[in-house]
């Protein structure tokens, strides 16, 4: 193409720029952002001001939604006919606006999402809250501006004694930023507008204490006040709303969570629907039936527990997974003087007062100019009624209207309205009556001059009549507050989705582990002939046996010093006779860590202590609130030497007596209280000095008149009463607890037994054997002990342990839980 000299070069980019910047400019001003002063959009500004001029009052006869649609496309708004009829819609939808600012008759839609009918069916007019956005506009409080066409004027901005902003909220996507204003109760509005105007300098926590936060329109639970603060303080936050639900229960003892309030914004049918695909799913298995009870009388969704489901858990589960408890995000972006920008609490309220301050001195210095005009005109009726027989005459003498006109503001010094205002004078105003009348009107209008005066010459007066108009909105809109806030808060867990039952937690030698409900193991043993809890490969056995909560914690130590965390819950639940999961693939072990104990522990409470040992003969002591937080990679519970290890691990409650073997047969017992509490990475003290080759096998925490039970090697052993033991101070020697002769060998382990525990030897070739220990004989110390199994030349025992289930009379494995 030829350029044209007449044709000025345009740069490409330059004009997509400015045009991308003129179009995104009018969405943001034009169309998609509200207004701070009066808290509207141009579309909900130009439907209320075409009401208004079509005289669709609160107490006026309901107009076809059709004829209000077209009065604003036709002459304010020129967009689709559907954008404006759905914002029509949403002002009269009771669940979508905190005060709806039109009144709907018909079918206006509903919280299940249900679309409004045509408007040619339906009829509206303005409440009485939109009736209070529309006073004194005809009193030149507010600039009008030019329609699309300029044929016809329309307000820039509404008076707005309602400070719909805050109350009814605004949302809106422009170009590149959007705003989403939660509603507010207007009650508490109102009180923080007249606190900020007491005290200019209020902080935002002050104005919390008069608006706590948003009220929504549905109700609802705001849970946790931490996102309110920061949206108030920051003009951006996120608060959390949760259905209010209760749980009623029937006759025959049924449960059923019923739900009479949702979030904001939810769409009733379709949490309905998401709750029904769950339970089709087997996601939320505790719900039998899901029902829309709704009617007039308000919201109710039904929902029918099956037996022995736990109604705290299904209700956390349906937090989680379902739109009972909903996000909101609020911005509280505005359009400032022709600018957006977000705003803080303070900044918002701060705006609508100072436009109420101009609308209340625009519309006084109307008032007063009304006044001094009327004023003026009474007193030229004044000079005439006290001159009324001159007046009469000089207006008969006339031929013309001008000429006694003329004659009137010539001979009594009038003005030419006071003149023409003498003559349009009804004969029946010079009744004695209607004198005294003018003469009253014309006092009362000097007091009013006054009082307008006053108002415009003291901004204090402005303000106190801000604050009256707004104590008399609250006392004919105010209503209680329907959105509880919740200050406390926590995210929810999986623990709080799952029902607290006890299980039977069983793990075995070689480091297997599972759980079964106890209610298994209680319902089997009715009988009284007991079941096989287990079936283990040769050369395993059961050597721990817990009955806990699911919402129990077991602590998991290993060799290296480290400690791991594991729920109950989250233990795999397996068969009966299955052996469960190994503990390497359930935690997260390193290379060459292997478990050495394992505790179950039901809660974290204070005053108790983790009691460790190491085979070098370390001990330490160590408060129990230290390992309360886990971490998935297990965090450090002692430091170890290189060369050293954790070989025990035991809860005490700081007043018992510590008991600790060696390999060679020495042994210490000492008072707990030798050892002093110290934190998680420390190494901790001497608890037994040891001779060269020698370790610690077994430590113990003892009560007196225990026994204790040492192995060694070559399949001896003994037991022997713990009062035989004299109490030493921790880091000595030890005694003899054993002899580790060459026909004994060294100690493999040592522990405390009771008459009715078996025990479980296991020999480097995979020998085998199980006795009761009411069997072994309790002799005395320094002794060699009996021979508890028979070995091969060359073959050692290399574990012992207590078991923690009985024998059957067929001799197979039974658990120990008695019902």
């Amino acid at each position: 193409m030829i350029p044209n000299e007449n044709q000025p070069m345009v740069s490409i980019e330059k004009e997509m720029k400015k045009s991308y910047l003129d179009y995104a400019m009018s969405v943001i001003i034009g169309r998609a952002l509200p207004d701070v002063r009066d808290g509207l959009k141009p579309v909900h500004r130009r439907v209320l001001f075409a009401m208004r001029e079509l005289k669709n009052d609160y107490n006026k006869p309901y107009k076809k939604s059709a004829r209000i649609v077209g009065d604003v496309i036709g002459k304010y708004h020129p967009h689709g006919d559907s954008a404006v009829y759905d914002t029509i819609v949403r002002m009269a939808q009771h669940f979508a606006m905190r005060y709806t600012l039109v009144d709907g008759q018909g079918n206006f839609g509903s919280v299940d999402g249900d679309p409004a009918a045509a408007m040619r069916y339906t009829e509206v007019r303005m409440t009485r809250v939109a009736q209070r956005m529309l006073d004194d506009l005809d009193k030149e409080t507010v600039d009008f501006i030019a329609n699309y066409d300029e044929s016809l004027t329309e307000p820039a901005v509404l008076p707005a004694k309602v400070p719909a902003l805050m109350v009814n909220g605004s949302a809106g996507i422009a170009v590149g930023m959007a705003t989403n204003v939660p509603p507010h109760n207007l009650n508490e509005v109102v009180d923080a507008v007249c606190a900020l105007i007491d005290d200019p300098e209020i902080s935002c926590e002050g104005l919390m204490q008069y608006l706590p936060g948003p009220d929504f329109p549905t109700g609802g639970i705001i849970y946790g006040t931490s996102g309110i603060k920061e949206a108030y303080r920051t003009g951006r936050g996120i608060i959390r709303i949760r259905a209010r639900v209760d749980v009623e229960q029937d006759r025959a003892g049924r449960e059923t969570i019923v739900v009479n309030e949702i979030p904001y914004q939810v769409n009733k049918a379709r949490l309905i629907e998401k709750i029904a695909e769950l339970m089709k799913e087997k996601h939320i298995e505790g719900i039998s039936y899901v029902r829309d009870e709704s009617d007039r009388q308000g919201m109710r969704i039904a929902m029918g527990l099956k037996k022995g489901s736990v109604a705290g858990v299904v209700i956390n589960q349906l937090f989680k997974h379902t739109q009972m408890e909903n996000s909101f995000g609020i911005i509280f972006l505005a359009v400032v003087r022709q600018r957006p920008q977000v705003l803080t609490l303070k900044q918002m309220l701060g705006h609508f007062v100072d436009h109420r301050k101009e609308v209340i001195v625009r519309r006084t210095r109307y008032d007063l100019n009304k006044a001094e005009e009327r004023a003026h005109v009474l007193e030229g009726l004044k000079i005439a009624l006290d001159n009324l027989d001159a007046v009469v005459q000089m207006i008969r003498q006339s031929k013309t209207p001008p000429e006694a006109k003329e004659r009137l503001m010539a001979v009594f010094q009038l003005s030419v309205i006071q003149a023409q205002a003498i003559l349009d004078m009804r004969l029946q105003r010079l009744t004695g009556l209607e004198r005294d009348k003018i003469v009253e009107e014309y006092q009362a209008i000097l007091k009013d001059i006054e009082r307008f005066k006053e108002i415009l010459g003291s901004e204090q007066k402005v303000l106190a009549l801000i604050q009256t108009e707004l104590l008399e909105l609250k006392e004919e809109f105010g209503d209680a507050r329907r959105s509880e806030i919740v200050a406390t808060t926590r995210e929810l867990t999986m623990e709080d989705m799952i029902a607290e039952e006890d299980m039977v937690v069983t793990i075995s030698n070689s480091g297997y582990i599972k759980r079964n409900p106890i209610t298994l193991y209680q319902s089997q043993r009715r009988g009284g002939k007991g079941r096989t809890g287990i079936r283990m490969k040769e050369a395993d056995f059961v050597a721990h046996l817990f009955v806990a909560s699911t919402h129990h914690n077991f602590l998991f130590f290993t060799n290296r010093g480290k400690v791991y965390w594991c729920k109950v819950y989250d233990i795999p639940q397996a068969g009966l006779t299955s052996r469960g999961k190994a503990i390497v693939n359930l935690l997260n072990f390193e290379e060459g860590e292997r478990m050495t104990t394992v505790l179950a522990v039901p809660d974290f409470a204070p005053g108790h202590y983790v009691l460790m040992a190491t085979k070098a003969g370390i001990v330490k002591k160590t408060d129990m609130m230290a390992f309360s937080r886990p971490r998935a990679g297990g965090i450090i519970a002692l430091g170890l030497a290189p060369s050293d290890e954790l070989i025990a691990v035991r809860i005490t409650d700081g007043t018992g007596n510590v008991f600790l073997g060696s390999a060679m047969g020495k042994s210490i017992r000492f008072h707990e209280s030798d050892i002093r509490s110290s934190s998680r990475i420390a190494r901790g003290v001497r608890g037994m000095r040891l001779g060269p080759g020698d370790r610690i096998v077994g430590m113990e925490v003892v009560r007196f008149g225990q026994t204790l039970l040492a192995i060694t090697e070559n399949g001896y052993g003994k037991r022997t009463s713990i009062d035989e033991y004299p109490v030493h101070k921790r880091g000595g020697m030890g005694v003899i607890t054993i002899k580790t002769n060459e026909r004994n060998g060294a100690v493999v382990s040592i522990m405390g037994v009771q008459d009715d525990d078996d025990v479980m030897l296991v020999s480097d070739r995979g020998k085998i054997i199980r006795m009761p220990v009411s069997t072994i004989s309790v002799i005395s110390r320094n002794t060699q002990g009996v021979r508890l199994i028979g070995l091969e030349t060359g073959e050692r025992v290399v574990s012992a342990a207590s078991l923690a289930e009985k024998e059957d009379e067929n001799g197979n494995g039974e658990d120990s839980l008695e019902e």
